[in-house]
């Protein structure tokens, strides 16, 4: 089941691409996007969109505090993940950790050129989601503040055969040691099993400790 995500970040690369070029007037223009759910919501001066910092809720906090922290040395960057959880591959550009019931973190680390504009495709990976939300293939889709650095976060419907992955994703920019880089993470598992881990998922993103 694992292969069956190792093109995704990839994919997902491309995706946020995917006619940027006719849509950057567009985008740049200085329409305002915000979270469809938020709680206590703050303004981001620059680009005018609500982010929402990200809160644990009791549960999440529970396992969050049982949990064991992970790092991914080559990306100075660390999760804590369930006891339970194991590794499975870590190399400079992916990082990935497993349950027994098969739930995977999935993280990979794309360099991108310096003129790569980082916000401007935040923005169309933003108003991608917000289609796919419209379309029904996802939940929910709002920005979320991890550890001082703003992202695109959504959670994916129920796919149609239960047995298909449902992943949970969250996808930014940063700039570390001079280069240009896209987070992409994901947790997932099959639809069938991800009500299992609504709780798990968000106790391990938003426990992500992320160098600047």
């Amino acid at each position: 089941m694992f292969r069956s995500f190792w093109p995704l970040g990839l994919l997902v690369l491309v995706l946020a691409f995917c006619g940027l070029g006719d849509r950057l007037k567009e985008i740049s223009g200085g329409s305002n996007t915000s979270s469809n759910t938020a709680t206590a919501p703050q303004k981001d001066k620059k680009d005018d969109v609500e982010v929402e910092k990200a809160t644990l809720s009791g549960a999440q906090q529970a396992i969050k505090d049982g949990g064991t922290e992970v790092k991914w040395d080559d990306q100075n960057i660390s999760f804590t993940v369930p006891g339970s959880w194991k590794k499975m591959n870590v190399s400079k550009q992916s990082f990935n950790y497993g349950s027994p019931d098969n739930a995977f973190l999935i993280a990979t680390i794309s360099d991108l050129p310096s003129s790569v504009p980082a916000d401007v495709s935040l923005k169309a990976t933003y108003e991608s989601a917000l289609e796919n939300l419209k379309q029904g293939k996802y939940e929910k889709v709002r920005w979320v503040e991890i550890d001082g650095i703003k992202g695109v976060e959504w959670w994916e419907a129920m796919p149609q055969d239960k047995g298909d992955p449902r992943r949970y994703q969250w996808i930014a920019f940063r700039n570390y040691q001079g280069q240009n880089q896209q987070l992409n993470i994901i947790l997932s598992t099959k639809g069938s099993n991800f009500d299992r881990h609504r709780d798990d998922f968000p106790a391990v993103m938003y426990s992500m400790k992320i160098a600047k």
